[in-house]
């Protein structure tokens, strides 16, 4: 997660932001900067692969099926002792319960018209990921004497919503993981238009199933078939 040097040092930034019809805007107004940046962090990528088997079929091959949001797992030390951020002049140190509350303000907060929790921008340096918050648990350390918490470590793990390779997936039509209507023409087979959508002709039964075909054998030119998503 390091960012780019700049001479300056670079807190990871977590803002709200808003995605409408695709476009991505920024919340400025609502953010939680980090008082120490994470010492460490986990970034996992993975791949869906479809794994059905044919009547009789004794092995599966994995076809790739669709490519999975990313997630990014952190921790974070939130101090209300002052030994981290110098005391404000007349204010004093911002306590835990009250950085507590202003991280779930950004990542934990419901949107009512929305009706779900926030998307937020993760933002430090050149690393960037936009995506929602999956887990959070916080773990109190230190304490005055009354109880009240001085410091606190906090695990982060946010699931992305949307990234570089789920854009370009999209973009290609052709993709077996898209819906596809697709018109018969002369001397086509079902088999044969499942390999050109799936790459596998063993789905020509499931084709033939969710189109209600009677005889898939035997396909008129013009008819529209319906080649769904792989499952």
């Amino acid at each position: 997660m390091s960012g780019i040097s700049t001479g300056l040092k670079q807190k990871l930034t977590i803002n709200e932001c808003k995605l409408n019809d695709g476009q991505i805007s920024i919340v400025q107004s609502n953010k939680f900067e980090v008082m120490l940046n994470p010492s460490n962090y986990s970034h996992k990528q993975s791949i869906c692969y479809n794994k059905k088997k044919t009547l009789g079929q004794l092995g599966s091959e994995n076809k790739f099926n669709a490519l999975n949001s990313d997630n990014v797992n952190f921790s974070i030390m939130i101090d209300g002792t002052g030994v981290v951020n110098l005391p404000i002049p007349g204010i004093g140190s911002p306590d835990v319960k009250t950085q507590i509350r202003q991280l779930n303000s950004v990542v934990y907060k419901y949107d009512g018209n929305d009706h779900e929790p926030n998307q937020v921008r993760l933002l430090w340096g050149s690393f960037i990921l936009f995506g929602r918050l999956e887990s959070m648990t916080t773990d109190f350390t230190l304490f005055k004497p009354n109880g009240d918490p001085l410091r606190a470590k906090v695990n982060l793990a946010f699931v992305g919503f949307l990234s570089k390779e789920e854009e370009a997936l999209k973009a290609n039509r052709s993709s077996p993981d898209l819906s596809h209507l697709i018109e018969v023409k002369a001397g086509d087979t079902l088999p044969l238009l499942c390999y050109q959508v799936y790459k596998d002709c063993s789905y020509y039964r499931e084709v033939a199933r969710v189109n209600n075909l009677v005889d898939f054998r035997h396909l008129q030119p013009g008819t529209k078939l319906h080649f769904p998503p792989l499952r």
